[in-house]
Formats: C-alpha cells, sequence, structure tokens
C-alpha cells in the first residue's frame, strides 16, 4: 500500500490510499478502517492487512481525489521519536574527511521540525546562513521493538518515505553538538507517502538523489549505506524503545552543500527534491524568514 495524510477542513487529518495521483480516504475502502495514521499505528490487532486487501487501485483511481487538490501532511503527522542516523554513507563520510562510525552514529531531531510536502523550508537568516539539504530514506515503525535482533528488526518496520535531514551547518558545527541546528521548525519534511514493507520488499537498493532548482546535488543507492536498515532497528532498539510511528532517517549520501568547494547552501527561493526510487517525489520550496 501506498499511504498519505491530509488535512481535511472539516475532520483534520486523515489517512488516505494512494494510486497513481489519487487518493481515497482509507473509511471509504474498508468499514471500520482507521481515520488516521495514529489510528491504524495504535490499533491493537493487525489493521493493515485487511486494509491492503480492501485497496483496490482501480476503485482509487477512478473514486479517489487528485493528489495535488490536497494539502499533504508529513504521512506521520506527530512521531514520538526522529532518530537520525550521521555519517552511514561511506561517501559522505570521506566528504567530511572523517572515517566511517563503528557503529551506528545516532542523533534526534525534534518532531516540532517536521513538515510535509510542499510545505516551505522556513529560516531567519539572522540565525542560520549555511543551510544544507541531506536526502534521506526514512524508516516508519510499525510495531514496538526493544532489544530486537537483526534477523528479526525487519518485522517491525512499517513502511518507508522520502525525507530531507536540512541542517544549518553554522549552528550544528558551531554549536560541537547537531540537535539545534538540525532541529530548526520546517527542517524535517517527510513525504508524500509511507510505502508499506510488504509492497516495497527489499529497501536496501533502491537510487536515491537530491535535485535543487532542478540539479542533481546527490545520487547514491541505498546499498551503499554503510550500516543497513536492519543494523540500525537492533542497534537503537538496544539502547532505547521504538514505538509505532516513530520515524529513523538512515542517513544521506555525498553531495551535501557544506562540503563542496565552494560550499553551496540553500537561499532563499529554491527548490530541493528529494526523491526515492519506487517511494517518490518530496518537493518543498525555501524561504528566508524576515523575522522583525
Amino acid at each position: 500500500m501506498r499511504l498519505c495524510s491530509y488535512w481535511d477542513a472539516d475532520e483534520g487529518d486523515r489517512l488516505g490510499l494512494v494510486a497513481d495521483d489519487r487518493v481515497l480516504p482509507a473509511t471509504d475502502l474498508l468499514r471500520g478502517a482507521p481515520r488516521t495514521l495514529a489510528e491504524l499505528l495504535a490499533a491493537s490487532e493487525d489493521v493493515v492487512g485487511p486494509l491492503a486487501a480492501a485497496a483496490d487501485p482501480d476503485r482509487i483511481r477512478r473514486e479517489g481525489q487528485l493528489l495535488e487538490e490536497l494539502e499533504l501532511l508529513a504521512p506521520v503527522p506527530r512521531p514520538g521519536k526522529i532518530v537520525a542516523i550521521g555519517r552511514n554513507y561511506r561517501e559522505h563520510a570521506a566528504e567530511e574527511g572523517v572515517e566511517s562510525p563503528p557503529a551506528p552514529l545516532i542523533f534526534a531531531k525534534f518532531s516540532s521540525s517536521l513538515v510535509g510536502p510542499g510545505a516551505e523550508i522556513c529560516w531567519d537568516g539572522r540565525l542560520a546562513r549555511q543551510v544544507d539539504y541531506e536526502a534521506e530514506l526514512a524508516i516508519v515503525i510499525g510495531r514496538r521493538a526493544r532489544r530486537v535482533s537483526t534477523q528479526a528488526a525487519l518485522g517491525s518496520v512499517l513502511g518507508y518515505t522520502c525525507l530531507n535531514d536540512v541542517s544549518a551547518r553554522d549552528l550544528q558545527f558551531g554549536d560541537g553538538q547537531w540537535t539545534r541546528g538540525k532541529s530548526l521548525d520546517s527542517f524535517c519534511p517527510m513525504g508524500p507517502v509511507i510505502v508499506t514493507a510488504d509492497e516495497l520488499g527489499n529497501a536496501s537498493d533502491l537510487a536515491i538523489r537530491c535535485l535543487v532548482n532542478g540539479e542533481e546535488r546527490q545520487s547514491s543507492r541505498t546499498s551503499c549505506l554503510y550500516f543497513g536498515i536492519a543494523e540500525i532497528i537492533s542497534h537503537c532498539s538496544q539502547a532505547f524503545t521504538l514505538g509505532p510511528g516513530d520515524v529513523i532517517a538512515t542517513g544521506t549520501p555525498g553531495g551535501v552543500g557544506h562540503f563542496r568547494t565552494p560550499p553551496v547552501y540553500l537561499a532563499d527561493g529554491d527548490e530541493v527534491v528529494v526523491e526515492i526510487e519506487r517511494i517518490g517525489r518530496l518537493v518543498n520550496r525555501c524561504r528566508v524568514e524576515a523575522v522583525p
């Protein structure tokens, strides 16, 4: 299945099922279906299977509303945690001039940084002047995971989506730790959809790239991850519980703006696209705020 979250003026956020460029509410496809992704994640019994069985692509295409007519939200509107993995592509560690870490390098982004497809990436130009893009594959956890083995880790995955780990490099490296520079409001665009694990299958060899104003800046494959998806989940779960709706950003390939010669940062009006094979395109535009 391809799942999205969107805003309904009368009912708030809703869970939709996607086929091509059309969306149909989950409740239209299955009686008693969850109305939101939060309800799906909180369900005490498996609702993904029955919903997948009811997700008739032809009906969605025939009866659904156009995606472009909806206000799409981040597919997980309120994740409990956004866990991120640093320096997880060898070429990104190399361009930074550091060794790949001996274990997954974990940091966090505040959930208040989350925005959806089409939302603006905004920042105060007096606070940050070195704003960078980072295209990443994100894992959405569907089942509680605590001290899971690498062999069992993929059983906790609901699906996968695109994420942009936007980073204010001057704050990130100036602070000496990464939380503030990674967590400004709007610095975690995510979407446009979650592709469930049963549909996507193996996510370990997908093309991933980032474009800025149509120019390709990053291009790699998830097979180049230093630590793979199952290993990341298992490693995180040894330290803290992963719950339904938690998001893990798996790391970014080489080609970020900060380590180019000369550095190239995002600017007011720039369009940033994160594109992952078989998942979709996450598109956001930048705006430097005029803060009084």
